[in-house]
């Protein structure tokens, strides 16, 4: 089978454990970019790339790259793409440009609408006809990246974002998104073999996303549809070969998630409900501070408010009540808190082993590592 230059697109902070995923199915010349990693692989490996990535959003397939020195050049370097190779006249398609430091290019619009023209051109002097725009649904959806005087074309093969899984029914007000979720439980190492516990579940994506990772669940094993699916040439049968291997594994321990509000476990539930793993999941309506679970070597991961999308006051008594929890009621087992709130973290009051930057969305957060010890520890 042909090998084509791959890209799986993920969050900043997430590139590491991208990249060793890429690599446990498959993926050759694997290398980190900024919130991308660069791959090889054939048209198996687009599928697998898909449905088995925890920690990507989306999987591209670079179809050209070529350089430019005028707007005219740039219309005549895409006009010359085979695009039938790629897509049919009576198919739809959407454009989506990222455009960096170019003096041609000043906003992405622009970018989007010469593409276009050429595809447009190029169809009716092959055909006489041209393949409509879809903004809404289209079949296919094409990447187009400028930086500078360099255009890279791409076939977007996912469509939707890979974070929607097609498990969740409903959300909270601040939903975790499910790639960002499933990237922080891979950086901590957990994988099933000690328990996991979310004090602050909201709508579960993290209990969820555990449950999946532990039972060694496919993340696309719910989701209904792929752009690759509208490709030219796409094999439904090598598909369903690749969906085929369940591998379920025996989950033996607890994941607890708990919540103060009533509202989200609900909601919570539902999504699990949904996703298959309900039963591997402990559900509590609970504030953290009458909680107690009694285990060791457990992981602990905490989302709390960062007092940015949620409103919430004495978010330094949360902070410092978390703290205090985690201090006098959990040793033996380790700590894991997302937040945008370097202030509010300080009141947390224990040392971190590990300190990384992720991000939430647009907000910029520290994922930090707290390793919890019985007794006091001696200060050297």
């Amino acid at each position: 089978m042909e090998n084509f230059k791959l890209a799986a697109k993920t969050f900043a902070g997430l590139e590491p454990v991208l990249a060793k995923e890429i690599k446990a199915i498959g993926g050759i010349n694997v290398q980190e970019g900024r919130r991308i990693v660069f791959y090889e692989g054939d048209y198996e490996l687009v599928y697998k790339s898909n449905y088995f990535l925890r920690s990507a959003l989306r999987v591209l397939r670079e179809i050209a790259v070529f350089q430019f020195k005028d707007i005219d050049q740039f219309y005549l370097r895409c006009k010359e793409v085979n695009w039938l190779k790629y897509m049919a006249v009576n198919q739809s398609f959407m454009i989506n440009s990222t455009v960096s430091e170019s003096k041609e290019f000043r906003n992405t619009m622009f970018a989007s609408l010469k593409v276009k023209d050429a595809i447009a051109d190029y169809f009716r002097g092959k055909t006489g006809n041209r393949p409509n725009v879809d903004t809404a649904s289209p079949d296919l959806f094409i990447q187009v990246h400028i930086s500078r005087n360099t255009c890279t074309l791409s076939l977007d093969s996912s469509g939707e974002s890979l974070h929607k899984r097609g498990y969740r029914a409903s959300q909270g007000k601040a939903p975790l998104n499910e790639v960002l979720a499933a990237g922080m439980i891979l950086i901590s190492g957990w994988d099933g073999s000690t328990d996991f516990i979310d004090p602050m579940c909201g709508s579960g994506t993290l209990p969820i996303e555990a449950a999946m990772i532990a039972q060694n669940i496919a993340p696309g094993r719910f989701r209904k549809s792929y752009a690759f699916e509208n490709w030219p040439g796409y094999n439904q049968e090598l598909f369903e070969k690749v969906k085929a291997p369940q591998n379920i594994k025996v989950f033996t321990k607890k994941i607890y998630a708990s919540d103060i509000s009533r509202e989200n476990i609900l909601v919570a539930q539902t999504n699990a409900r949904r996703a298959r793993v309900f039963s591997s999941i402990e559900f509590q309506h609970s504030d953290m501070k009458n909680l107690a679970v009694d285990t060791t070597n457990a992981t602990i991961m905490i989302n709390p408010p960062y007092g940015e999308r949620l409103v919430q006051e004495n978010l330094n008594e949360l902070y410092a009540m978390i703290g205090q929890q985690l201090k006098y009621h959990y040793a033996g087992n380790t700590a894991w808190i997302l937040t945008s709130s370097k202030e509010y973290l300080k009141n947390i009051g224990l040392k971190p082993t590990e300190k990384m930057t992720l991000f939430n969305g647009a907000l910029e957060c520290t994922f930090t590592s707290y390793p919890l010890f019985s007794g006091k520890r001696v200060n050297q």
